[in-house]
């Protein structure tokens, strides 16, 4: 069992098969005037071997290795070798095989074949792609100069969607809530957001089906801001690109056409990056920013984003690309009336500064001192791309979303002489940013892959070597993050004095994937100006009971000083224990013995009293929770240093009918947030999809173990149905799984419409409450003001 579990991370294929395939198939694809080999001078010259052997300084040899594209193969080739070797400190060769999955060891190899393809040549498909993107009439920002934004407020643009969204969500809201239009004030109208958690391709197949549930309910017209981390990016990127135009049936349609094949699959992704149209497509981003910004770094997100956007950005039959699908900023179009949601895609910096400040000053800690330190003191910072601007709220800063990629200095972008800036940076490049989960730290990984190994012999003795290395795996990149010139470079004294030395230092923000902070994109969302009333978030996370990322919110909000938000919200604690819940209560708080030992006696009569409830599932109530779960904030003034207590989750199953008071809730004044949760569990009232039986992936390299294990079991070859499937244990659900069937995809987007359907009525009445509550609350505030002119309080 534990054999067949793990094999949801790895290629299913024989070694010898593979190496046999590749060596075969891929020199038969390639040029054959010259042999493409690891003897390539490029690849040699990266050998630990070569010593005497390397070309002088200042011959051709030299020059061809100070090329872009030389650095480029050095980097990938180290990649490669960082991956697969293991030596990662003591942890041993074994042990890393179970935590990085094999797709990533493979990417490398597909990069290489690109050097003949780009070899920047007069002439070549580079030198084409370079001097177009001097073209102001392909690229017409180029012409124009971009500026640093230093403020916390809204930019324009965004502040002027906002006011066209809120109209078209007037009418939405109408429809909605089966009010007449002529009824509803423009300022009644609540601000709602939708958001999808990480997850890769599960994040992305059942963030489509959540987002086609709302569509078809009529909640999708009504948002005005969506947000995603990893995959849910890219389920934003195809919705807003000609591929999907806003239609969420056609976005399925265009996954069951293309996920059928793995990114890396040698020779469908060949063909892509080297024949017409789509190779000037996907290899635009990547042959600008190398031209460009030489100094940078390019590794394993770079060829990844190319190779994510070879399989998602690119229609059935490989033609008919569209260009306008390559640039965020070209997504202002959806937006111009208001018909859309504003979409907010994210990543992250991590910033470890006790690690930094030991590297420059040069002193000497103990190792194990240190890692505390850094553990304890590292964080990341967000940064969110929109169509308007990309921006950090903890610098305070932003820029255009069309002056992406420009180095910057001292608020103004710098530009070479007698040129033009370059165009904005690509999606491809982008879409490995925002889903380089594999950028992750080594705990990261372990924490995904641990439950898929426990059934492995020998689990106890490697599970306890990895824990017991946690320290040293928390700080431990194995691949590189990716780079984006640092716009706020010589701006130290314009930016907040929080924000870290270490910014003002690199000349690049190395970003990834959001879900290493929170795997739920709330942040932007709380972003003051923002001002969101209701969000509704789709987690598919492959840890949503263990992370508990809700919770998490807690103390950014305190941080942030933001009220409204639902303290506690999320999956309760089930297993915590009355030791744990004591040294709970007494360590935050200044209070007395016999103040902490009420509470825990509390606490313990809670557990008793609410231990034997069950929910409509049958599992306990208060330590699960349901397909649909709302919570709501507040936004009273505390008058006291105490940890606020957990905001109480509403329309319990419990209470059945009976939803009275959790209106109450909703519709008070000071009521704050209200959030709607939706976690991707299984669900056994799902409906029955029509029997079909599996269609075959595309890729050769699972057809040997699919046809071995459907001729084990026949059962096996039967299409999976929405309320048979559960992401805890269905090995196609993986973070790491990079193929789906038409019928698998059916599968997932039935069962995240069918969890959908058991909370639409609660979250129409979320909607009605907190709709009523700002019309009560604008009625009364006009009847103050118009008082108090009348008794001369205010002039006319």
């Amino acid at each position: 069992m534990g054999a067949a579990r793990i094999s949801r991370l790895r290629w299913t294929v024989p070694p010898a098969a593979l190496a046999a395939y590749t060596a075969g198939e891929w020199n038969r694809r390639l040029p054959q005037s010259k042999p493409f080999t690891t003897t390539s001078a490029w690849y040699e010259t990266n050998s630990e071997s070569r010593t005497e052997s390397s070309p002088e300084k200042g011959s051709p040899e030299h020059k061809d290795q100070d090329s872009v594209w030389f650095k480029l193969a050095q980097k990938l080739d180290n990649v490669k070798h960082t991956v697969g070797a293991g030596a990662w400190g003591d942890l041993g060769g074994n042990i890393t095989e179970y935590i990085v999955p094999d797709w990533a060891r493979l990417l490398p190899a597909t990069a290489q074949k690109l050097q003949r393809e780009l070899s920047m040549a007069p002439g070549s498909l580079a030198d084409d792609i370079w001097r177009e993107s001097h073209d102001p009439d392909l690229n017409p920002e180029i012409l124009r100069e971009a500026q640093v934004r230093v403020s916390g407020d809204l930019c324009h643009e965004e502040l002027v969607f906002r006011k066209k969204r809120q109209e078209h969500a007037r009418r939405a809201l109408a429809s909605y809530l089966d009010i007449a239009e002529e009824e509803i004030h423009p300022d009644d109208v609540p601000v709602i957001a939708m958001c999808g958690s990480g997850g890769g391709l599960r994040a992305l197949v059942a963030g489509t089906g959540s987002y086609l549930a709302a569509q078809e309910a009529g909640l999708w017209d009504c948002v005005t801001y969506t947000a995603g981390v990893s995959g849910s990016c890219w389920l934003q990127t195809l919705y807003h690109s000609s591929l999907a135009d806003g239609n969420f049936n056609r976005l399925v349609d265009h996954l069951k056409n293309r996920l059928g094949v793995h990114i890396a699959f040698p020779p469908a992704a060949l063909n892509m990056l080297t024949t017409a149209p789509t190779n000037k497509f996907l290899l635009s981003g990547l042959v600008e920013k190398l031209k460009a910004d030489p100094g940078a770094d390019f590794g394993l997100v770079d060829i990844y984003g190319m190779l994510l956007a070879a399989r998602l950005l690119v229609p059935r039959g490989e033609l008919g690309v569209s260009d306008r699908d390559l640039k965020i900023s070209n997504q202002q179009v959806n937006l111009l009336d208001g018909a859309h949601p504003m979409p907010i895609y994210t990543a992250v910096r991590h910033e470890i500064p006790i690690l930094a400040e030991e590297a420059r000053d040069g002193a000497h800690k103990k190792p194990e001192d240190l890692m505390k330190e850094a553990k304890r003191e590292s964080w990341f910072q967000w940064f969110e791309f929109t169509p308007y601007e990309f921006f950090c709220e903890e610098l305070n800063a932003g820029i255009p979303t069309w002056a992406l990629g420009r180095h910057f200095h001292e608020g103004r972008n710098e530009t070479p002489s007698d040129t033009y800036p370059i165009p904005e940076l690509r999606i491809p490049g982008l879409m490995g940013i925002w889903g380089s989960a594999f950028c992750a730290t080594l705990s990261h990984y372990y924490k995904e892959i641990r439950p898929l190994v426990k059934g492995l012999a020998g689990f106890g003795g490697i599970d306890t070597l990895i824990r017991g290395k946690n320290e040293d795996l928390i700080r431990v990149h194995p691949i590189d993050p990716a780079a984006i010139p640092n716009y706020v470079m010589g701006m130290k004294e314009q930016l907040p004095a929080s924000c870290p030395e270490s910014i003002f230092q690199d000349k690049h923000l190395r970003l990834m994937d959001a879900g290493m902070s929170n795997n739920l994109p709330i942040y932007p969302l709380i972003r003051p100006g923002r001002d969101v009333d209701v969000i509704v978030a789709f987690d598919a996370s492959a840890d949503i009971k263990q992370e508990n990322w809700l919770s998490v919110v807690d103390g950014y909000a305190r941080q942030r000083g933001i009220k409204g938000w639902p303290v506690g919200a999320g999956w309760p604690r089930a297993t915590e224990t009355l030791a744990d819940t004591e040294k709970a209560l007494r360590e935050p708080q200044n209070i007395t013995d016999g103040q902490a030992n009420q509470k825990i006696a509390d606490a313990q009569n809670h557990k008793e009293n609410t231990s034997n409830k069950k929910n409509n599932s049958g599992s306990v109530a208060d330590s699960d929770l349901g397909y649909c779960n709302v919570w709501v904030g507040t936004q009273e003034e505390r008058i006291s240093n105490d940890e606020p207590p957990p905001s109480k989750r509403l329309f319990h199953p419990d209470n059945n009918e009976d939803h009275s008071e959790s209106d109450f809730h909703l519709m008070r004044p000071e009521a704050g947030i209200a959030v709607v949760y939706f976690p991707l569990i299984p669900n056994p009232s799902a409906p029955n999809l029509p029997p079909t039986r599996k269609t075959r992936p595309l890729a050769a390299i699972h057809s040997i173990r699919q046809a071995q294990n459907e001729a084990e079991d026949p059962a096996d070859s039967i299409a999976p149905q929405p309320n048979s499937i559960n992401p805890d244990v269905d090995d196609f659900l993986s973070t790491w799984n990079f193929i789906y069937t038409p019928e698998q995809i059916d599968s997932v987007v039935g069962l995240a419409k069918a969890n959908f359907s058991q909370g639409k009525d609660q979250v129409r009445r979320v909607v009605r409450a907190v709709y009523e509550r700002k019309k009560s609350d604008r009625l009364r505030k006009e009847e103050e003001k118009a008082r108090k002119r009348m008794e001369g309080f205010v002039p006319l």
